[in-house]
């Protein structure tokens, strides 16, 4: 490891890499360190018993023509094969299966039969959604086109431009409200349908969730959505050569114990030696970063507000299966099912669980040729389970994990058969192997209210020291991380007086 650099990145989630491919794109000396032996933070592929596994259970977007990470793969050459799937995930409930499809159009129409009587109604509320997701969708394509900070400018950028007009009367409500204007509140399997988007992007139900990061959301599956051959660690692994190929350094592992401010930038105490930094981007959670700093996130007033708001989101239960060749033949390729055992009751622990099968050809299980593996996980409500002891915790993810068994069992009987290995995970287990505090994964909730606009640039913590990751806008996703990463490298490449030529193309 060099002994100095422009700028230190503190993790390699995709926030972290993110951050660091853009930095080194932009010509500033980068040096990226992560504790773990591999890239890619929570959204990572890992090793166990010879078979590779997802570590969560997920899709990825940001594939489309123009967009970013297929803009990286092209632009850096990557050995990345990204794999588009349609429908990219089957919704199932006791009474209905519904594939939500790729193409938005074809989806909406089946939605609306699938409602009755309801349907017109159905149909008019996703044409709302459509117009508030291209404009938040632009957002996301090209970050130079975010608004400054506050509310105020927000809705005076919003007045200026009629794209952004959908967006003036949903600021700081809840979805539901949306759903009561158009009378489709209590419509099945419409509601199972939001509900179990909202859980998995914007981390809430439909009740809770703010507006218009819900609707933005809803168009996940849309907009170039699918699965990584290998495992979306391969993207990791290849955004990390793109670094060093730029002259920049990724190293891992090389867990970093402190962090002080020092003449000039900061000085890092690293498990490899003493690293001198004009800048800093730690793709940390609040705690974790405070912590470097020797100081508490209680008591600083940027990571007091955001640790209050990861407090108040979730953990993850766990199944890693390997099933026996030719277990589920009728899906050859990558599949992935989200199941809600019981629409009725809350998504969370084992309720609602997301499922990510890898494909056949897909090699992970070395002397098993065909054996496939199987990530399953749903969430668990943090406060709840940090309120227990050890033992109550354990009986109660002992539970959780149960439950995620009998729904698999009832709604997904084929990833239920030929099962050869199962491994089980927890928040433990997430905060032992990734280092995020207590095992929280997810980044916040964005549930309705004013809070979720205060801050739309990157979060600036000290003098040339930015925060990017999933407690920062826009969050919640494998790609919308990244896109904080981005921002976050260009801000800090002007406050550091780096001109490079050459800005980043934007998305279409």
């Amino acid at each position: 490891m060099r002994s100095a650099c422009d700028v230190a990145v503190v993790g390699a989630g995709f926030g972290g890499l993110a951050a660091a491919l853009r930095l080194a794109e932009l010509g500033l000396r980068v040096v990226c360190l992560e504790a773990l032996a591999y890239p890619g933070g929570c959204a990572s592929t890992f090793t166990r018993k010879g078979a590779r596994f997802e570590s969560g259970a997920t899709l990825f977007s940001g594939f489309g023509q123009g967009e970013l990470f297929e803009q990286w793969v092209r632009r850096h050459n990557m050995d990345v094969r990204f794999e588009r799937i349609d429908p990219p995930v089957e919704l199932r409930a006791p009474d209905f299966l519904m594939p939500i499809d790729a193409d938005r159009e074809r989806f909406v129409t089946r939605m609306s039969d699938a409602c009755g009587e309801a349907g017109p109604r159905v149909t008019a509320f996703f044409a709302e959604q459509a117009r508030v997701a291209e404009a938040l969708w632009a957002l996301f394509r090209d970050p130079t086109l975010l608004p400054p900070l506050d509310l105020g400018s927000l809705l005076r950028h919003a007045a200026r431009a009629p794209a952004y007009l959908p967006l003036l009367r949903l600021v700081g409500r809840p979805l539901c409200d949306v759903l009561l204007r158009h009378r489709i509140e209590s419509v099945a399997p419409l509601r199972t349908f939001l509900d179990a988007v909202c859980q998995i992007t914007v981390q809430c139900s439909a009740d809770e969730a703010e507006a218009p990061f819900a609707m933005g959301a809803m168009d996940y599956y849309f907009r170039g959505t699918g699965h990584v051959h290998g495992g979306i660690g391969r993207l990791a692994e290849a955004m990390a050569g793109a670094v060093r190929d730029l002259g920049g350094e990724v190293i891992l592992p090389c867990k970093v114990h402190a962090i002080a401010a020092d003449a000039g930038g900061y000085v890092l105490d690293t498990r490899h030696g003493e690293l001198r930094a004009r800048a800093v981007v730690s793709n940390l959670l609040p705690e974790a970063t405070a912590g470097l700093l020797g100081t508490s996130a209680g008591g600083d007033e940027v990571l007091a507000p955001l640790q209050r708001k990861v407090e108040g989101g979730w953990g993850a239960a766990m199944l890693y299966r390997v099933l026996e060749a030719g277990a589920v033949p009728a899906r050859k390729h990558a599949h992935h099912v989200e199941l809600v055992a019981s629409p009725n009751e809350a998504f969370v622990e084992g309720n609602h669980v997301f499922c990510s099968l890898s494909g056949e050809d897909e090699a992970r299980v070395p002397a098993k040729a065909g054996a496939r593996t199987l990530t399953v996980s749903t969430h668990v409500p943090m406060r709840k389970l940090l309120a227990m002891n050890d033992a109550e915790q354990g009986a109660y993810v002992a539970r959780v994990q149960q439950r995620m068994r009998d729904t698999i069992s009832r709604l997904a009987p084929e990833l239920d058969a030929g099962v050869a290995l199962e491994m089980t995970g927890s928040p433990r287990t997430f905060a032992r192997f990734t280092g995020r505090p207590q095992g929280y994964v997810g980044g916040i909730p964005r549930r309705a209210g004013l809070g979720n606009y205060r801050v739309l640039t990157p979060t600036r913590l000290r003098p040339a020291f930015y925060l990017c990751g999933d407690t920062c806008f826009p969050g919640q996703s494998t790609l919308a991380v990244a896109l904080s990463g981005v921002k976050v490298a260009e801000r800090l490449a002007d406050e550091l007086g780096h001109h490079a030529s050459g800005a980043f193309v934007s998305a279409r």
